[in-house]
């Protein structure tokens, strides 16, 4: 495949499904090798099988983030076949049971801060030398509304998703000056993934955008370049 992003390694966490297949496949067309990580392992292959269909080139990396030196294992394995690492989408996340705050189940709000949040940072870290080797590495996190607009019962997961846009801010303002790394914050708005169909049950998935439509957005704004610190609001 030839695209503006040829020769670029990226790597796509939650790539199984929704809008982290849809960004995978976005990217592979425009060139670059994805690696593909997320539990679903068939899941994975699927993508992978689609990305190859059309020419484009994929790796599987199954794993699950939460799990004890899960992350320092695939960054090991990453390097140990690639120089540098391009550009690095945090798209992995679970919902949480909505609930008042006053009733959140601790060990499974201990799961979501886990995944949302400890295991993000773990990423950043794991893959931040093969970043700064790139000429001009990229880091995108995926967030959602209600991290800057809470929301009844979306507490638990809101709080996640504004403490991972503190953390990424946080790391811009850090590296800004001292490499190539930019970091953007990607807000997808109401899409149609399985994780939207779970919170608003009753919701008609046609009425709203689509994984490929997020996906394109970030392609364009790759394209275009941006600021570090930059937030994608994906309207539609």
């Amino acid at each position: 495949m030839t695209g503006f992003l040829e020769t670029q390694l990226a790597v796509v966490t939650g790539a199984s499904r929704g809008i982290g297949a849809a960004t995978a496949h976005a990217l592979a067309r425009e060139g670059a090798h994805v690696v593909l990580t997320g539990r679903d392992a068939a899941g994975l292959e699927a993508v992978e099988d689609r990305i190859h269909e059309f020419g484009g080139s994929a790796t599987i990396a199954p794993m699950d983030l939460t799990e004890p030196d899960s992350i320092a294992k695939l960054a090991l394995a990453v390097s140990g076949r690639w120089h540098a690492l391009d550009l690095l989408v945090l798209n992995a996340a679970m919902l949480g049971t909505l609930t008042p705050v006053a009733q959140i189940d601790g060990k499974e709000f201990n799961r979501l801060l886990t995944l949302n949040l400890l295991s993000q940072q773990a990423l950043i870290a794991a893959f931040d030398p093969m970043m700064r080797r790139s000429p001009g590495a990229r880091l995108i996190g995926i967030t959602s509304g209600v991290a800057q607009r809470p929301r009844a019962y979306w507490g638990a997961y809101g709080a996640s998703k504004a403490a991972l846009e503190a953390l990424l801010l946080s790391h811009a303002e850090e590296v800004g000056n001292v490499s190539a790394i930019k970091v953007a914050i990607v807000n997808p708005g109401p899409t149609a993934t399985e994780m939207r169909a779970r919170a608003f049950p009753g919701e008609d998935p046609a009425t709203l955008k689509t994984p490929d439509d997020v996906a394109l957005a970030m392609v364009e704004m790759l394209r275009e370049d941006f600021e570090t610190g930059y937030r994608l609001e994906v309207d539609g």
